[in-house]
């Protein structure tokens, strides 16, 4: 018998012998645990009634009816220009100044410019995408920027366009 087969077989008795040497104490245990009675569950508390309340209007709007005025100023439409309503799109979660542009390509006659966002993740946009949390739509896309068309709020219905870019990183 070798060195190594006489090492397992001395590991292996040991563990045979461990096996019921603190088993009926262990049995004792789980028993005197099981006859042990339960504490009392504590009551629930009382439930105070809550009182009523009756909304009377009188003279004062009804909330839940929007009036011209306000629709108006929710829409924008003083002037025409509001925000699109639509799913926003992943570059929208970032301001445009912590946006870079990193590059473009051009591919079937489309210019595709290369933005990386803070995180380090790299994205492919085009004319048309929407970027920065201004609402920003790209509208023009060259070697060395990427031009937008942003849509911003002075005071809530105040609805105006302004142009901003991101410029090609050294």
């Amino acid at each position: 018998m070798s060195q190594r087969d006489s090492l397992a077989f001395l590991v292996c008795l040991t563990l045979a012998g461990c096996g019921n040497a603190h088993m009926g104490e262990l049995k004792r245990y789980v028993q005197e645990v099981k006859q042990r009675q339960p504490p009392p569950i504590a009551p629930l508390p009382d439930i105070k009634p809550v009182d009523t309340f009756v909304y009377q209007p009188g003279d004062r709007r009804n909330p839940f009816v929007m009036d011209t005025q306000t629709a108006q100023a929710a829409a924008g439409t003083s002037n025409g220009i509001a925000p699109k309503i639509r799913r926003k799109e992943e570059l929208e979660e970032y301001a445009l100044d912590s946006l870079e542009m990193v590059g473009t390509l051009a591919q079937d006659n489309t210019m595709w410019g290369l933005i990386k966002a803070p995180g380090g993740t790299l994205y492919r946009v085009h004319v048309g995408n929407y970027m920065g949390t201004n609402n920003g739509q790209i509208t023009r896309i060259s070697d060395n920027e990427i031009d937008l068309t942003e849509i911003v709020s002075d005071k809530p219905g105040d609805w105006h366009e302004r142009q901003a870019s991101i410029a090609l990183s050294q």
